[in-house]
């Protein structure tokens, strides 16, 4: 069955699964979370309650059934805008291979793929595939806290402690002035937008720039 999340902030629904246990690009070569994944805000809050994991956890599970890539099509029948993952990561070649489909027979609507998984080679083709297409933004999202941006990347996002710290590369996010939400914008699903700054929130976050500057990082 398939079961799409709604989140607050945004203009769209989205798909989702749990935030690390499907993020293997999380990780640096030591095994410890990258910067940005440390103040993960998928693993604190409202995402912590029972009845937001469970669509999530089953998620992981439901995309692996034959009608799947059908029944998304039919769910996105009426919608303009489209998040993947809100929270976790596009884990699975064989996930990935399904969300290009859904992706390739929804052209009326509007694909925003954040992703990590740019970091495996693996996943190099099926993400150029995905993002040829004039409906589909693919972001890949730096690992850093301060600004930092994915090389040679098309589009992307990184993650700043507050507007003060933007430059001029960056397009920020305008959510922390429009009580949390996107309202009218749609930077993220532009392929003209490079990269989106997004301002960092949460206790989670606020704990890491601590850690960070007492480490002097």
């Amino acid at each position: 069955m398939i079961k799409l999340s709604k989140p607050s902030k945004m203009p769209c629904k989205s798909w989702s699964l749990e935030a690390l246990d499907t993020c293997p690009a999380s990780t640096d070569s030591n095994g410890d979370l990258v910067p940005a994944c440390v103040g993960c805000y998928a693993t604190d809050g409202n995402y912590r309650f029972p009845n937001v994991k469970a669509p999530r956890v089953s998620n992981k599970q439901d995309w692996k059934r034959d009608e799947w890539v059908n029944e998304m099509v039919e769910e996105l029948d009426t919608e303009r805008y489209f998040r993947w993952f809100d929270s976790g990561d596009l884990y699975s070649l064989g996930l990935a291979e399904k969300v290009l489909q859904v992706m390739q027979a929804t052209p009326w609507c509007k694909h925003w793929l954040p992703t990590r998984m740019h970091k495996f080679d693996k996943f190099g083709a099926i993400l150029a595939t995905m993002d040829a297409l004039e409906n589909v933004v693919v972001r890949l999202s730096s690992d850093g806290v301060n600004g930092e941006v994915v090389e040679n990347a098309r589009n992307s996002s990184t993650i700043i402690q507050t507007v003060q710290h933007s430059n001029a590369a960056l397009s920020v996010c305008p959510a922390g002035d429009q009580d949390g939400k996107c309202k009218k914008c749609r930077q993220c699903w532009s392929k003209d937008i490079k990269t989106v700054a997004y301002i960092a929130h949460g206790r989670k976050m606020a704990k890491q720039y601590k850690n960070l500057i007492a480490v002097g990082g």
